[in-house]
C-alpha cells in the first residue's frame, strides 16, 4: 500500500468519529450530566464531527445500573433528551462488547432508534462472535464496525483471517484499536496496511482509535490516514481511559477540510474541561501510562498506581519487568 493523498488532501472518505462520552465514561463511571453531553453534542454539529458516539449498550444483567451513570447503558429515551429527533449531520453510535451486551433485548430496530451505528468491540479470538453480533444489528438496519482491541497482540496470520472474516460480512468498517498505547506509528503503518488490504475488494472502510500511553496517539492517527483509514476517533482534551485518546482539537487543527470547524469545540473545552479536572477527574498522559505501554500490558495497573495516589515510579517499573 501507499500513501494516500498529501497534508494539502481533502479526503471525502475521512470520518471524524467522537468517542469522547465513551471512552472518557471509563474515567468517571459514565457520570456526566446533561449539560455536559448536551455541550458536547452541540460543540460537535457545530463543528462538523460526523460521529459522537454516547456510550456503551452494557447488559445490565452484568452491570448494576446503580454504580454507573446512563451512557453505560444508552437508553433511547436518555440518549432523545439530547438529540430529540437529531435534525442535523452527526450520526450517533454507541458501542457495544461481546459477551457484556444483551442485543435482543437492548437493541431496538433501526426505524425506531435515533441511533445510527452500532460498533462491537471484540478481541482478535473472538471476532467470530463480534461478526454476530453485528450481523444482527445490520439486519436491524445500523451501520456496523468490528473494532479489534489490543491490535498489539495480535499476530498476523490471525489479523489476517479476522480480515478475511469481515470481508464476508455485512460490517461496514473494521477498527484498529491501540488498547495499550504500545504501537509505533511505523508498525501501525503495517496494520494499517494489513486491514487496507483485507477491506480493499470488498469496499469496506478501516477506522482507527488510539490510546496516548506513549504520546503517539495523534501521530498514530495521522499516519493511519496517510495510508488510506478512514474514520478516525479522538476525544475532547484527550479524555478517555487512562493516558486518553488522540486528541479531538489537534486532529480538527490538523486536518485540511473546511467542514471541520474548531472554535466550537475550543468553547466546549473553555467551559468544561477545568471544571471537570477541578472536580477531581483524572486522565491524560503519565509516567505510570508510558510504562504500561512501553511494556504492552494493559493500563489496569496503571490506574491503579494512580488512584493510589503513587509516586515510585522505579519501582513500578520493577514490577512490570517481573510481568514480562
Amino acid at each position: 500500500m501507499g500513501k494516500k493523498g498529501s497534508l494539502m488532501s481533502v479526503r471525502s472518505d475521512v470520518r471524524v468519529f467522537d468517542a469522547t462520552i465513551r471512552d472518557g465514561g471509563l474515567v468517571n463511571d459514565f457520570k456526566f450530566d446533561d449539560d455536559f453531553v448536551k455541550d458536547l453534542y452541540n460543540a460537535n454539529v457545530a463543528a462538523g464531527v460526523d460521529y459522537m458516539e454516547f456510550g456503551y449498550k452494557a447488559d445490565k444483567d452484568i452491570f448494576d445500573r446503580s454504580d454507573f451513570g446512563k451512557w453505560k447503558f444508552c437508553e433511547e429515551d436518555d440518549i432523545r433528551e439530547i438529540v430529540g429527533d437529531n435534525d442535523t449531520d452527526l450520526k450517533i453510535s454507541v458501542m457495544a462488547d461481546v459477551g457484556r451486551t444483551n442485543l435482543k433485548r437492548d437493541i431496538v430496530p433501526k426505524s425506531e432508534s435515533v441511533i445510527d451505528m452500532v460498533r462491537v468491540a471484540s478481541y482478535i479470538n473472538t471476532i467470530p462472535a463480534a461478526i454476530e453480533m453485528a450481523e444482527y444489528c445490520h439486519k436491524l438496519g445500523y451501520e456496523t464496525s468490528v473494532n479489534i482491541m489490543a491490535i498489539s497482540n495480535a499476530n498476523e496470520s490471525d489479523l489476517k483471517q479476522a480480515m478475511e472474516l469481515i470481508a464476508q460480512s455485512n460490517v461496514n468498517c473494521a477498527y484498529i484499536v491501540d488498547s495499550y498505547g504500545s504501537v509505533y506509528p511505523e508498525r501501525m503503518r503495517e496494520i494499517a496496511d494489513t486491514y487496507l488490504e483485507g477491506m480493499e475488494e470488498c469496499g469496506k472502510l478501516v477506522g482507527i482509535h488510539a490510546h496516548n500511553n506513549q504520546q503517539l496517539a495523534f501521530a498514530n492517527t495521522i499516519e493511519a490516514l496517510s495510508r488510506g483509514v478512514s474514520y478516525l476517533d479522538a476525544t475532547v482534551s484527550s479524555l478517555g481511559r487512562g493516558a486518553g485518546n488522540c486528541p479531538m482539537e489537534l486532529l480538527l487543527a490538523f486536518l485540511q477540510n473546511p467542514k471541520y470547524n474548531l472554535p466550537p469545540l475550543l468553547k466546549f473545552i473553555e467551559k468544561h474541561i477545568p471544571l471537570l479536572k477541578e472536580e477531581g477527574t483524572v486522565w491524560g498522559y503519565d509516567i505510570q501510562y508510558l510504562l504500561t505501554g512501553r511494556f504492552n500490558q494493559h493500563p489496569r495497573q496503571a490506574i491503579e498506581f494512580t488512584k493510589n495516589g503513587r509516586k515510585d515510579y522505579s519501582r513500578f517499573y520493577s514490577e512490570l519487568l517481573d510481568k514480562e
